[in-house]
């Protein structure tokens, strides 16, 4: 099966996307993107594949992921079971490591675990137990601050005992025509302008389709409408933001999002999400709250 391209949005001014979610949480199941990543697990237990490896994880299972893996966890829980927090992830692009590299004779100590991470990494409970606090720290953090805890954990990460890879070494997929064609060349492309009201005809126009083929196409794959899809992506960005920065104004965030009106941006927020932006923000950081007491 076709993995689908994820979006990952990394926020202007800032070098890489560090956040967490809950469950429930609109996610691709299998899904690719060409960011590294490093997910650690929070809550519930399931099945987890990444390339060719299935298996079984549950809370504090640590993996890294390199450029355009793919990857799913599939959380064993009820349909009305709801789970503060469920993962916590950094997301950074590899040109951000390469421009890194190039500026810093420190960082070939790192290119190991680069490598390695293409096929996908299993870290052990203590190297988890050791990232876990950072982490959640650098969820919060801002300016320099996030820079130095990003780099501690890659220098844990680096360090550890010997993670398993995780895809057989037979395993290839090459994702260049995937990425770049179909549906999935449009999606980079929204994730891309986010902000920005492109609309069915421009995207119809680079894949060269009619619009109403494109649309045709785009709902089979997505199973939505480019409007509501756009609109998704939207708020479950700024969700991120709502909960990565406690001290915008939700104002702001309706702008930073693409939302050219704030009363728009609350019906859409209300209708996806069950609640008002500040709502959502006050009872996220009570469940986060109580979850990490736990």
């Amino acid at each position: 099966m076709q993995p689908d391209l994820e979006l990952v949005h990394i926020r202007k001014g800032e070098s890489f996307a560090a956040w967490m979610h809950g469950y429930p949480f609109r996610t691709v199941r299998w899904h690719y993107h060409p960011e590294y990543e490093i997910h650690l697990v929070a809550a519930t237990s399931g099945t987890f594949y990444i390339g060719d490896h299935v298996g079984s994880f549950g809370p504090g299972q640590l993996i890294m992921t390199g450029p355009n893996l793919p990857q799913s966890w599939i959380s064993d829980v009820g349909p009305d079971e709801v789970v503060p927090v469920h993962s916590l992830v950094i997301q950074f692009p590899e040109a951000f490591i390469e421009d890194a590299s190039a500026a810093m004779a420190e960082m070939e100590a790192v290119r190991p675990l680069l490598d390695r991470s293409r096929r996908g990494l299993l870290f052990d409970d203590e190297t988890s137990a050791a990232v876990r606090p950072l982490m959640e720290r650098l969820i919060e953090a801002q300016g320099l601050r996030r820079l130095a805890l990003f780099w501690e954990i890659l220098g844990i990460l680096a360090c550890a005992p010997a993670p398993e890879v995780l895809a057989s070494l037979s395993y290839e997929l090459d994702l260049g025509g995937v990425h770049h064609g179909g549906i999935n060349r449009a999606l980079s492309y929204l994730r891309e302008h986010l902000i920005e009201q492109i609309e069915e005809a421009e995207l119809a126009r680079m894949l060269g389709q009619s619009p109403s083929a494109f649309s045709r196409a785009f709902k089979r794959h997505t199973g939505t409408t480019l409007v509501r899809y756009r609109n998704q992506l939207r708020i479950d960005l700024a969700c991120q933001m709502l909960l990565t920065a406690p001290e915008a104004a939700v104002a702001k965030i309706c702008y930073d999002v693409g939302f050219s009106n704030l009363s728009n941006f609350n019906r859409h927020f209300l209708k996806l999400k069950g609640m008002a932006p500040s709502e959502f923000r006050h009872t996220f950081a009570a469940n986060k709250a109580f979850a990490m007491a736990g």
